[in-house]
């Protein structure tokens, strides 16, 4: 997929967002920063695709552990400027472990500090190209999209992926969310866009074939919120085990009683015994071919 020139993808897994660098002239700003596990790599591979330039700002889509856990690293590495949007600042600022679904969901992340905070209707210079912040609620409700319309270029965060979008949180924890995703699709929608940069993926160019498959998975969820809920459960053991590695199938029961989101999931929409929750989530996820069953543990193929 053809890009601008000066704007360049670190495509990561899953575990890590991808991380988006684009050329200011004298330095550089780059869009999102990746998970805290992978903060040496992405130092590493960041120093070489700067080529000898300075980051001087880094913006992130939304504070998501996968998207802010190199914010700290590359703060002390590279004195860069942080931007965050603007509903983030409070429990970014107060460090709210709980707010920002760290707890919650067993995920880390080193503390930082934010510079400026940018809101919907913002316009950004990057690149050489001008760019309007929008908002992205669903996904997270204080995510922000931005698109670049000379070059009919959308970073959309976990707003779009080619193959769908990220999990609706709202959801899971009794809050609205689905209105609030199926609106930042229709906005995707109204756009004139020929390349995507998704938080997750390769950028891709068919945005009419990805918003046909968001909005049919969407529905889905909206037709059956327990369809949501397993796909959530599964998604966090899969991000669980990218994260330690490998897990010993015995520590498995005391992991999802001691991580408040599985409980919580499982007695809001599924209500499974502890023991028919573990089955159903490694059964499923070895079927589907994310993980793998050895010697007693299991492991992530992520």
């Amino acid at each position: 997929m053809s890009l601008p020139a000066g704007i360049r993808v670190l495509e990561r897994g899953w575990l890590s967002s991808n991380n988006i660098l684009i050329d200011d002239g004298e330095g550089c700003t780059l869009i999102d920063s990746g998970y805290v596990a992978h903060a040496a790599q992405t130092l590493l591979l960041l120093q070489h695709a700067l080529a000898g330039k300075r980051l001087t700002r880094l913006i992130n889509t939304h504070c998501h552990s996968d998207h802010m856990g190199g914010n700290a690293s590359l703060a002390r590495a590279h004195g860069c400027r942080i931007s965050i949007p603007a509903g983030e600042a409070g429990v970014i600022a107060a460090w709210d472990e709980d707010a920002m679904m760290l707890a919650s969901t067993g995920q880390s992340a080193e503390r930082f500090s934010y510079s400026d905070t940018l809101a919907e209707g913002d316009v950004l210079e990057l690149g050489g190209l001008t760019w309007q912040a929008l908002a992205a609620p669903g996904h997270d409700p204080n995510a922000l999209l931005f698109y670049a319309p000379e070059a009919r270029l959308l970073i959309t965060g976990d707003a779009l992926w080619e193959n769908g979008f990220g999990l609706i949180f709202p959801e899971l924890f009794g809050q609205s969310g689905y209105a609030a995703a199926r609106s930042t699709l229709e906005t995707i929608a109204q756009l004139e866009v020929d390349t995507v940069i998704p938080g997750h993926g390769a950028p891709f160019g068919d945005i009419g074939k990805a918003l046909a498959t968001a909005f049919a998975r969407l529905d889905a969820y909206e037709r059956d919120p327990a369809r949501l809920a397993r796909h959530a459960l599964k998604v966090m053991l899969s991000f669980l085990l990218m994260i330690r590695g490998s897990i010993a199938e015995a520590e498995l029961p005391g992991i999802l009683a001691d991580v408040p989101i599985y409980a919580e999931v499982n007695r809001r929409f599924l209500r499974l015994t502890e023991d028919q929750l573990r089955d159903y989530l490694v059964s499923d996820l070895e079927r589907a071919c994310a993980l793998t069953r050895r010697d007693g543990r299991l492991y992530s193929t992520g």
